[in-house]
């Protein structure tokens, strides 16, 4: 599932081919292409190519979290996708700046996209971190988790009990906090998630969202 409509890594018809120079003739100017070539696991032909559906989304070159919210909605019309859009928003925004770069947008998307098992657990860490405290507490994860299934809809889970994020938490939980502290590190998130196929394959069912 694309992070927005037009942004596909399919190629565009011929005469829409974005060339080097357009990066810079846009009302915001993104940092180098060969920078970002350097930063990301996108082809400078992938590049060009989001860079062309971001610019069409967002023609200023960043994102707010409103339009964010917005955009994101088109995907989810059968559920509410403004919470679970908010939390992404936070994970995509690194500076905290209250918006969304292309550059910001691309070095995230490089990671879900073509990082390492690593990699993306640590971009997943960083997502489930409400708070950015280096800790993932029951609350922060159920937060998710409810998003998750709030903007999935009832079409999707129809019978689906009110308390099925706390009873996927719980089970997370009793798996990765291996010292029953009431939080989990960094450190046993990615053990856990590692060594257990069923907490990998639980969150193999949520990469659609992001």
């Amino acid at each position: 599932m694309p992070l927005f409509p037009s942004l596909s890594l399919s190629p565009p018809p011929t005469d829409s081919v974005v060339e080097d120079g357009e990066l810079s003739t846009v009302c915001y100017r993104p940092e180098g292409l060969d920078q970002l070539l350097q930063q990301t696991k996108f082809t400078r032909r992938e590049l060009q190519i989001l860079y062309r559906g971001f610019k069409n989304e967002c023609p200023s070159g960043v994102v707010d979290e409103e339009t964010f919210k917005l955009i994101y909605s088109q995907f989810f019309p059968q559920g509410d996708s403004s919470t679970y859009a908010h939390f992404l928003f936070e994970a995509f925004d690194t500076h905290k700046n209250g918006s969304v770069s292309f550059e910001d947008f691309v070095t995230g998307l490089s990671i879900i996209l073509r990082g390492s098992v690593t990699e993306k657990l640590n971009w997943a860490f960083n997502l489930y971190d409400l708070n950015k405290d280096g800790f993932i507490t029951k609350e922060e994860m159920t937060d998710i988790m409810s998003s998750i299934y709030d903007m999935m809809g009832t079409c999707t889970y129809p019978c689906m009990q009110n308390d099925a994020p706390k009873e996927h938490v719980d089970i997370f939980f009793q798996k990765m906090d291996k010292n029953k502290d009431g939080v989990v590190t960094i450190e046993e998130f990615l053990e856990s998630c590692q060594k257990d196929e069923n907490i990998m394959q639980s969150m193999h069912l949520f990469d659609n969202v992001i």
